[in-house]
């Protein structure tokens, strides 16, 4: 059992020092990924990592290490943030060099400033992924990921209890809201007309609140007319779950493409910041003429709140080329694990060929030709593309089936029962 340290649970805390040691060099960013990457090759701490596949996002740390398998559905421009920025203290002049990389707002002391003119800065560039779960994802497949990763079982140092009180959020007022409430005392007593008690015997008012409160608590959803709809996640899938995510790529963005599928170690944000800071650029957004060029519906696109669409900013990341937790994860590797496993596979290979000819043929009501098709189709994959004519994708139609829906619907469950995704 590898001990979870700080590497898992404050992952920034080991870049702020490998940072504050490499601060001249500008190594200091492969020296973070070798860390983490030399990290997650002992005794199978991979398993030992939170997964938003398994874990809901209210039961993790933020700021922790978290993995997410996940497709590439959409790739957003590039962003541009101060990958190095310096603080200055007013009182005292001491300046401090931090690093921007991993983060989704700069932080800085109580008593400090951002010097945005600073000679120190740097500007970097990252990559921003939209990815979702894997579409059509084995429930066998989600099992076993589930089972055989211990730190779901014995609860991990990173998971928090989610609070079971509730406290009604309110916003701030700005300070041009309290002027307005000052020049118009009379907005500020409209909206406390629910709240005071009425005159004259009216009791119409005061029922009309009362009975869309009672109607909320029994699960009538009231929308406001001021509230935005809500945030549909585009699953490719009807019925998917799980979290959507926004995957910033520091680096190698390029080797990616749209529907990879990817499993990615990286720092978990959720800051409410970023929601506020969403809200401020729709407000702004109305009085400058080229921003409104862009839709409110694009805005939550690209800007989701982080608590339906968390941020994870990747230290590690690698293409899957399959997601059957049974298999090594890389076959093409010539490692001994890797060669023992295909040497034993193969020399069952052919019973183990048989048996599957066998069990489909008896799906298809004896059709032994259609059996061996259905192979063939299950096992190809698209390994060229020449313009558009996928190469290696071998398509198979059933004809002839029994009228009866049910046969449809047992082939699928049959076929689910084989294939992980």
């Amino acid at each position: 059992m590898p001990c979870v340290g700080d590497w898992l649970n404050s992952p920034l805390s080991i870049v702020q020092g490998i940072f504050a040691q490499n601060v001249p060099n500008s190594d200091w960013e492969k020296k973070v990924t070798e860390y983490f990457k030399e990290k997650l090759k002992e005794n199978n701490a991979t398993n030992w990592v939170p997964s938003l596949n398994d874990v809901p996002v209210h039961y993790l740390k933020p700021n922790s290490l978290v993995k997410f398998r996940c497709m590439v559905q959409d790739m957003f421009d590039p962003e541009f943030y101060m990958g190095v920025y310096e603080t200055v203290d007013p009182n005292t002049n001491a300046r401090v060099l931090h690093f921007g990389k991993y983060r989704d707002v700069a932080e800085c002391g109580p008593q400090q400033e951002i010097d945005l003119n600073s000679s120190q800065t740097v500007t970097s560039e990252r990559q921003t992924f939209y990815c979702v779960p894997v579409p059509g994802e084995s429930a066998w497949v989600k099992e076993i990921s589930f089972l055989t990763e211990p730190a779901y079982v014995s609860a991990s140092q990173a998971r928090v209890s989610p609070s079971t009180s509730y406290t009604p959020s309110r916003h701030k007022r700005s300070y041009e809201e309290d002027e307005d409430m000052d020049l118009h005392p009379s907005k500020q007593k409209e909206q406390h007309m629910g709240k005071s008690c009425c005159s004259g015997g009216d009791i119409h008012g005061c029922v009309e609140p009362k009975r869309l409160e009672t109607e909320a608590s029994a699960g009538h959803h009231v929308i406001s007319p001021n509230c935005s709809p809500p945030l549909d996640l585009n699953f490719p899938l009807p019925g998917e779950k799980g979290p959507a995510c926004l995957v910033k790529v520091y680096e190698n963005w390029e080797s990616f493409k749209v529907n990879d599928v990817l499993e990615v170690f990286g720092v978990l944000s959720v800051d409410p910041v970023l929601s506020i800071m969403n809200s401020e650029e729709r407000d702004s957004s109305t009085l400058d003429p080229m921003e409104c060029m862009d839709t409110a519906e694009e805005q939550r696109v690209h800007s989701p709140p982080a608590s339906l669409v968390p941020r994870i900013h990747v230290i590690l990341a690698q293409k899957l080329q399959h997601i059957n937790p049974l298999l090594p994860a890389c076959l093409k590797e010539e490692e001994s694990k890797t060669c023992e496993f295909v040497s034993n596979f193969m020399s069952e290979l052919s019973p183990v060929r048989a048996e599957l000819l066998g069990f489909l043929t008896h799906a298809l009501l004896g059709d032994s030709l259609a059996a061996e098709y259905l192979i063939l189709h299950l096992i190809s994959t698209v390994y060229a593309r020449r313009d558009v004519l996928p190469l290696g994708k071998f398509t198979v139609n059933l004809s002839g089936c029994p009228r009866n829906s049910a046969f449809t619907e047992h082939l699928y469950r049959l076929i689910q029962q084989l294939v992980p995704a």
